[in-house]
């Protein structure tokens, strides 16, 4: 049988080694790695510890095991060998940031509309990730194997609001547990200010509605089966009723991409300017006054901004608590329906 050779490892790479015990006998080698005190102190998640075990970085009796299920013997001796971060493929660009907090763990950033955060195909430079690299250099988060900023979570080019930046590793390992967990049973609080068409007869509910890709627009999401999404859930609560639209604050449970937008859309209360999921309600326009029809129409983006940002730090433990106001776009929008 041919073995085949282990990746070229640098010098600069951290090696670990352990002693599979009976007990061990049986077990998975990601799962094993993973319940190892030493990987957990180094904040090395189940996935990444996964993908290390794929690309060779794992051996058995000195031996590469590529395959996370493998199972253990007593006596296995086992290593895995951690590669230094890679050097962030996108270069460093001088872009503003509203930085609202930084400490030497985390950023917390205003983003404005129209930033996308991600670099992709559309976007290969001028994103947020461009800015962080320059502004914060070699103190960033190499989770995951590449030299990047420590993203945890995102939101979409055209809504603006608040995302907090992790900048090391451990930072970046609890703030992805808070995510994973939406606040059900760790701290976060995400809360996002929208504008949408119609009112709501209710003052408050709760939308349950599994997200996936759409069946034909595979740009879009869609409300599917519970066997082709995922989970999403949505609460919402009216704050300002202006006839022919609303202001409601919505709290995410989940987050699904596009999760807010696809969820009011759903029930009937698309967003004010989405072009993608709320464009039957055009009709809408020509309800409001003058004024108000002005503004809805310069509106070059979904009427959605995250409003409220609250997490325990994940080093410190401190309960952290931000709020941003409406952009300029938006509390003119705000001002041009109260006036309807």
């Amino acid at each position: 049988m041919k073995v085949k050779a282990l990746p070229q490892i640098d010098a600069s790479a951290e090696r670990f080694e352990f002693l599979a015990a009976p007990q061990h006998t049986g077990v998975r080698l990601d799962r094993f790695l993973a319940e190892q005190p030493e990987i957990a102190a180094a904040h090395l998640s189940r996935s990444r510890i996964k993908t290390l075990i794929e690309e060779g970085c794992a051996t058995i009796a000195d031996i590469a095991a590529r395959d996370p299920a493998k199972k253990l013997a007593a006596s296995d001796k086992v290593s895995l060998v951690v590669p230094p971060p890679a050097p962030a493929e996108p270069q460093g660009e001088n872009i503003a940031l509203n930085i609202v907090y930084e400490d030497s763990h985390l950023l917390v950033i205003d983003k404005p509309a129209g930033l996308v955060v991600h670099p992709a195909s559309a976007h290969e430079s001028g994103t947020l990730v461009h800015a962080l690299i320059a502004h914060c250099g070699d103190s960033l988060s190499g989770v995951g194997g590449v030299k990047k900023p420590g993203i945890v979570h995102r939101i979409d080019k055209d809504t603006s609001g608040l995302l907090v930046v992790a900048k090391t590793d451990a930072a970046h390992h609890g703030l992805s547990r808070l995510f994973a967990d939406h606040g059900r049973t760790l701290s976060l609080t995400r809360e996002y200010l929208a504008f949408v068409w119609s009112v709501p007869e209710r003052a408050h509910g709760t939308i349950e509605a599994p997200l996936g890709r759409h069946a034909t627009q595979r740009e879009k999401m869609a409300v599917v089966s519970p066997a082709r999404g995922r989970e999403a859930i949505t609460h919402w609560e009216k704050v300002e009723d202006y006839g022919v639209a609303s202001l409601l604050r919505c709290q995410l449970e989940t987050g699904r991409t596009h999760q807010i937008r696809v969820h009011m859309a759903h029930v009937g209360h698309p967003l004010i300017g989405d072009k993608t999921y709320g464009a039957g309600f055009k009709t809408k326009v020509a309800k409001l006054s003058e004024k108000a029809r002005e503004v809805v129409e310069r509106l070059d983006r979904q009427a959605l901004h995250a409003a409220t940002l609250g997490f325990e730090h994940p080093i410190t433990g401190e309960e952290m608590l931000f709020e941003s106001d409406l952009p300029e776009d938006l509390a003119g929008l705000r001002e041009a329906l109260a006036s309807v």
